[in-house]
């Protein structure tokens, strides 16, 4: 039987080509909807036009239009994978990329990726996250292209009253890409009842976007959530969610100070190069938030797990041991007083208790220190519903920099890519790749983790997490579960949390848990 190299789809026929194992086909550059551009732009997202003939799905379609991180080259970034100087940019982007078995299997599984990048930049070209590797292990991969930046998530009145969806457009280009795989998957191999949801921070964050819209019940079956960003459990951390009122104002602001038109029509006839370059030179700018438009967005996505109303799924999710850490931000004993004092719902004196005197800022920076990614695997654990599974990566990084286990590095891993990396990694590194890739591969086919890998044998027990007795897969040289217990600072920021975001679900109420 001949290898598999076109799919047809609603909107025509897709040729793609061989990956380095033949026994796999790449698409890549597959449209999923209208270019969102002209009178389109800031608006949800539309569907293709159909085409004649064979679309030839050789190449990446061209990214979003964005900040071009490279360019600096001590970014961490720029030696991992951000390496082009020049990348090709155009508003033109909703575009996905499916890696497929192509030996004539059919109800795969189907895992659909958002990428990360603080949703101002990131690409489906970045070679971390190649599909190959995943799909030899029997599933239909998917990487999806969405709007970022000003592109994605500008919000502003006149869009509010355009519609019901006025904002959150790059979540809404994610969803509208996971519902066309619903409808084409078959055409490449996959299962359109067994879609698994997965993304590393801001895609993390995405992911979470999506399990709190209840109407996306039945499209995805699990997430996984890499390096997500959750519980800001200390003020003043993080902005990627702003409540829509403060959205509209910088938008509003955005076009009359810095684009100097009167009008969203107006805006939408400037070209996409001197709007971004508008975005960039905008020295109050800052990032694009998504916000909470009350239509996609009811509440911020890192309160997923404590609404009623969201899609109760099984969930994997972790971080690195060395990303988000978050201390208060205090100098002394009673700036610490001061700064805890303001934390809603915090037992002060407990909190106060927890630090061993005398309280300076290194006592401050080393007791006070929290993850809140450990925070949220608690939280999550005890509210989400479903089975929670959760790890921690913290494997040695070779190379000239030493890293540390920096964010974004597991990428390498759960995708088993390293051979792709300029880091020496060595045979551990390899053999802990290889169980990675296996427990997403397994929790991507059964919503369960455990099982057998590759190497043959049953892979080390995860088991689902417990907040009252906590065990996390813990990935160092090698997979294994540890129990997690949290410290006493922690456990104190956590109820303190939980309790002002459990307690805000009205639209006047839900700042506090952000």
């Amino acid at each position: 039987m001949p290898l598999i190299r076109t799919a047809t789809t609603s909107c025509g026929v897709v040729r793609g080509l061989p990956a380095a194992d033949p026994r796999i086909t790449s698409y890549k550059g597959i449209p999923f909807a209208a270019p969102p551009v002209g009178d389109r732009r800031w608006r949800a997202p539309q569907p293709c036009a159909p085409w004649e003939g064979e679309l030839a799905a050789y190449d990446f379609a061209p990214i979003c239009p964005q900040a071009v991180t490279s360019k600096n080259k001590d970014n961490i970034y720029t030696r991992e994978w951000a390496v082009d100087d020049d990348p090709h940019m155009d508003e033109d982007c909703l575009y996905l990329n499916i890696w497929a078995p192509a030996e004539g299997q059919t109800g795969l599984p189907v895992f659909v990726w958002y990428f990360g990048g603080g949703l101002q930049v990131g690409a489906t070209n970045e070679m971390e996250f190649d599909g190959e590797r995943i799909a030899r292990r029997g599933v239909v991969v998917v990487t999806v292209g969405y709007r970022l930046n000003v592109f994605g998530f500008l919000a502003h009145p006149e869009l509010s009253s355009e519609g019901a969806f006025s904002a959150n457009f790059g979540f809404l280009d994610q969803q509208f890409a996971t519902r066309w795989v619903r409808d084409n998957i078959q055409a490449f191999g996959g299962d359109p009842d067994n879609i698994t949801i997965g993304g590393q921070s801001a895609g993390g964050m995405s992911v979470s976007a999506q399990m709190s819209h209840k109407p996306n019940e039945g499209l995805f079956r699990r997430a996984f959530i890499m390096s997500g960003l959750f519980a800001q459990v200390y003020p003043g951390k993080f902005g990627l969610c702003a409540d829509q009122a403060a959205a509209e104002h910088r938008g509003e602001r955005f076009l009359r100070e810095v684009l100097r038109v009167n009008s969203i029509q107006e805006a939408r006839s400037i070209p996409w190069q001197d709007l971004l370059a508008a975005s960039l030179g905008w020295q109050e700018g800052g990032m694009w938030p998504a916000s909470v438009d009350g239509a996609f967005l009811t509440s911020p996505p890192d309160q997923w797990y404590l609404r009623e109303d969201r899609v109760r799924c099984p969930v994997m999710l972790g971080s690195t041991n060395n990303e988000f850490r978050m201390a208060p931000a205090a100098e002394n004993e009673a700036e610490l007083r001061a700064y805890a004092a303001g934390i809603q719902g915090l037992d002060l004196a407990r909190f106060m208790g927890a630090f061993t005197p005398p309280i300076t800022r290194e006592s401050i920076l080393s007791q006070g220190d929290v993850n809140p990614l450990d925070i949220a695997a608690r939280a999550a654990g005890a509210r989400a519903g479903q089975p929670v599974f959760v790890y921690e990566f913290g494997a040695d990084i070779p190379g000239w920099d030493n890293p540390g286990a920096f964010h974004s590095v597991d990428l390498w891993f759960f995708f088993e890519t390293l051979a792709k990396c300029w880091r020496p990694f060595i045979g551990r590194h390899y053999d802990l790749a290889q169980q990675m890739c296996d427990y997403l591969v397994n929790f991507i086919k059964t919503g369960n983790p455990n099982g057998e890998g590759t190497a043959g044998g049953q892979l080390p027990f995860w088991p689902v997490y417990d907040p009252d007795e906590p065990v996390v897969m813990s990935f160092y040289d090698a997979a294994k579960p540890v129990l997690y217990p949290l410290g006493e600072v922690a456990q104190l920021l956590l109820q303190a949390w939980l309790a002002r975001a459990g307690a805000k679900e009205t639209p006047e109420g839900r700042e506090a848990g952000q």
